[in-house]
């Protein structure tokens, strides 16, 4: 069975006075199809750089990265069908919203620039399968709670129906309880729609209730990799 995704000998540098720093270092994994896979270590490591990638945000990168089955270039846009396969919820949901707009016009933009049909249909549906009420559609993010916010970037991110969902700590902006109620959301959503997962966090706790397996991470490279058993034991 093809892997969800396959990174080889993953390098990313940034130039910083005046020479090149590694922020990634030969990083090496696979993600199974329908799997919760998690990138955990402390700030600055490269968890996110790597995420950036597989995103197609960062495309200064050197190695191999492909996701299902469709190989990354460097460089390069990510185009066509990979595009709506991978979508990506920020740690901030409010700087990814635009303060002004709608979170009907954030939802239905989207599609009806990519030419997708029923855009609003389709837009109203993301809302209820998040556990929003319809009247959160009328609001702008300043209307909404940080919890609200990050369902409804959860909501425009499942709009192209993707098959990976990149998650740099969705939480961590989030009070205790409302993370709870996130990552179960998200579980939920993981299920119904057999997506994968990729998890950025800095959080262990949240790493072991989400993930089935994960990489830690220090100074751009991957020190080991934990199944269940391993994470349960360290949270």
């Amino acid at each position: 069975m093809t892997a969800a995704v396959d990174v080889q000998r993953l390098e990313v540098s940034f130039e910083r006075d005046g020479g090149d720093v590694a922020a990634v270092r030969g990083v090496d994994f696979t993600v199974r199809a329908g799997e919760t896979f998690g990138l955990f270590g402390p700030s600055g490591c490269g968890k996110s750089t790597v995420l950036r990638v597989l995103a197609g945000i960062q495309r200064e990168w050197s190695g191999r990265v492909s996701v299902f089955g469709t190989p990354y270039v460097a460089r390069r846009h990510l185009t066509g069908q990979i595009r709506r396969d991978v979508q990506m919820v920020f740690q901030d949901p409010y700087a990814s919203l635009h303060p002004r707009h709608t979170i009907r016009r954030a939802l239905v933009e989207p599609l009806q620039v990519n030419g997708i049909p029923d855009a609003e249909r389709r837009a109203s549906a993301a809302i209820a399968e998040v556990g929003l009420p319809p009247d959160v559609a009328g609001r702008t993010p300043n209307a909404l709670s940080g919890g609200q916010r990050q369902r409804v970037a959860i909501a425009r991110a499942l709009l192209f129906r993707p098959r990976l969902l990149l998650l740099d700590e969705p939480t961590s902006a989030l009070d205790m309880s409302v993370q709870a109620e996130i990552l179960n959301l998200l579980n939920d959503l993981r299920a119904a729609h057999a997506m994968s997962f990729i998890l950025v966090s800095h959080d262990m706790d949240v790493v072991a209730h989400m993930c089935d397996r994960a990489a830690t991470m220090r100074k751009g490279e991957i020190t080991g990799i934990l199944d269940r058993a391993g994470l349960s034991a360290l949270a």
